[in-house]
């Protein structure tokens, strides 16, 4: 039978369920301050930009729990496989309900709890993958097609798998009706270079790093990843209103998820190609300069995301200054490509062009953690 792997390590399976503290406002329990991704991150300037209101996001996993932290943006789902309840709000294993938290966990009142990076965005559950066991690579298919009949608006998929037929099929069907599909590159040492969804041109491929902002070295490395986030020791939701603590790259998937859900929400017009194309162009380059096989473009900047005047695909693609007049992505309506996703990784997401008969390159060059802040769209 052919399995998908769950890209991510339990470092804590379980900690112990909800600790009672003072009835203080401006407390924040200890469960927050172990979410070290989301100072790094700069998620509460990000959070008062966009908290991902009016987008869904599909989880395919091993089902997500109603956590206190995360009930209210829980959706009923559907339960592929049976030993669920049936619409995918039941997990026994902890991993689905873990990404679901990384992605849109709202917290409880007095700020306990944990935060998502996107609180206000609603988790399509999706009950593929029985506990502590790979899942079946056509049921994800399977998943994936009812996310893409739901309208899910991204697809969060932390996990590789074999290119089945029907898994390919399903994935380039999402990435035809306009989904950001955001998938895991895989770890080491089991996956040895980036797996399938990962590599499927269109797909945002992630990779992480760790709290000191270097590759972790779980993360696998190749020529398919866009762009990394905070991969280790990341603090979550777990099973049975308990939390979790886990190692891969099934959570940086989870956490660019939910910075895609905030750039769906303010511009709920961008087409999916444009979404992504807006998370690479802003990332913060690390490495080599420009893309490299272990960080891609970048980490992710959830600000920038938001704010920078990012010019569209075609005309970062053929000048490195957008023509006078010409607004920025944030501004389109949708349309063009309709969010099929790009012709391939590098053109998108680069955005460099060789002119024929002349080898002249136009190349914006990415971002580095030292150089100013962005342009910021008006």
């Amino acid at each position: 039978m052919t399995r998908g792997i769950f890209c991510g390590i339990f470092a804590l399976a379980a900690v112990a369920g909800l600790t009672t503290i003072p009835q203080n406002s401006n407390h924040i329990d200890h469960h927050r301050t172990q979410q070290w991704h989301l100072t790094y991150l700069n998620a509460s300037a990000a959070q008062q930009i966009s908290q991902g209101a009016g987008v869904v996001v599909a989880v395919p996993d091993s089902g997500v729990d109603r956590h206190p932290d995360l009930i209210r943006n829980l959706l009923p789902g559907v339960d592929i496989i049976r030993g669920g309840d049936g619409d995918g709000r039941e997990d026994r294993d902890g991993h689905g309900t873990g990404m679901a938290g990384l992605i849109a966990a709202h917290g409880q009142k007095n700020n306990r709890g944990t935060l998502g990076i996107a609180p206000h965005a609603k988790i399509l559950p999706i009950f593929y993958s029985p506990p502590r066991k790979d899942g079946d690579v056509d049921d994800l298919a399977a998943g994936i097609e009812y996310a893409t009949a739901k309208h899910a608006d991204i697809i969060s998929i932390s996990a590789v798998a074999e290119a089945s037929v029907r898994l390919q099929r399903a994935v380039r069907a999402a990435l035809s009706a306009n989904i950001v599909i955001v998938a895991a590159s895989g770890n080491r040492p089991n996956s040895p270079s980036v797996g399938y969804p990962a590599s499927e041109i269109g797909v945002l491929s992630v990779g992480g790093v760790g709290p000191d902002g270097n590759h972790a070295s779980i993360s696998v490395s190749g020529p398919e990843i866009d762009v990394v986030a905070p991969a280790v020791d990341i603090y979550s939701t777990s099973i049975d209103g308990k939390y979790r603590k886990g190692t891969g790259t099934s959570d940086a998937t989870a956490i660019v998820a939910g910075a895609a859900a905030l750039v769906r929400s303010k511009y709920p017009y961008l087409p999916a190609a444009e979404v992504v194309h807006r998370l690479t162009a802003t990332a913060v380059d690390k490495g080599p300069p420009g893309r490299d096989d272990e960080y891609g473009y970048g980490v992710i900047d959830l600000v920038a995301a938001l704010t920078a005047d990012v010019p569209p695909l075609g005309f970062e693609s053929v000048t490195a200054v957008p023509p006078s007049g010409v607004t920025s992505a944030a501004a389109q309506p949708a349309g063009g490509d309709g969010g099929r996703g790009a012709a391939t990784r590098g053109w998108v997401t680069l955005g460099v062009i060789v002119a024929a008969g002349c080898g002249f390159l136009v190349w914006r060059r990415r971002r580095r953690a030292d150089d100013p802040p962005p342009r910021i769209s008006r």
